[in-house]
């Protein structure tokens, strides 16, 4: 049987797509590899934050104000210091939350609804791509400059609410993290990170 030219068309294009798409893929994980190693330098990090948080039943975002604390390898303390104070801190699997004066110690696993949020904020602050695709999959887009992370939770981790945390940054920086609940509602954290002793 004797195969044309035009035959071979239809078979060349998706041949030369993967071809021209090697590199371009390669080089998308050679700049996750720099980013992570970028992050993991730094064993602190301190920001402070606005919270808003979307919810298709108000009108309004309901917002908070405070600070967001990391120590390598795993513990985040987060302030909220407007409108009421309420303090966690998170240090390996255990969540301790003080609101009105008491303190009380829970299991992270028993918050599935901020679970997501810790996991990628202690992963990508950490610099830990292992940790952060053990619990997501992982989408990089932009630069070292500018990017931004897109999560997806796993199958495994799916039961919660969230259906994808994007973060997205510049450098060893985090500038919002965006977390979208399959329902709808959404919340945002902006972040403006100062220096650590």
């Amino acid at each position: 049987m004797r195969v044309t030219g035009c035959a071979l068309l239809p078979l060349l294009g998706p041949l030369l797509g993967l071809l021209l798409g090697a590199p371009r893929a390669n080089a998308a994980e050679d700049e996750l590899d720099q980013l992570f190693a970028l992050l993991a330098r730094r064993p602190h990090a301190a920001a402070s934050f606005v919270e808003q948080h979307f919810m298709h039943l108000l009108s309004r975002p309901v917002e908070s104000l405070g600070e967001l604390r990391f120590d390598a390898p795993d513990r985040l303390e987060k302030r909220t210091l407007e409108p009421r104070p309420e303090d966690w801190r998170v240090e390996g699997d255990t969540l301790q939350v003080t609101r009105h004066g008491r303190t009380r110690s829970a299991s992270l696993a028993d918050f599935p609804q901020i679970r997501p949020l810790i996991d990628s904020l202690r992963a990508t602050l950490g610099g830990d791509r292992a940790a952060l695709e053990r619990v997501f999959t992982v989408h990089f887009v932009g630069d070292l400059e500018h990017w931004s992370l897109v999560l997806v939770p796993r199958a495994e981790a799916a039961a919660g609410p969230v259906a994808q945390v994007q973060i997205d940054g510049a450098r060893n920086r985090l500038l919002e993290v965006d977390v979208r609940e399959s329902g709808g509602d959404r919340t945002v954290l902006t972040l403006r990170e100062h220096e650590t002793p």
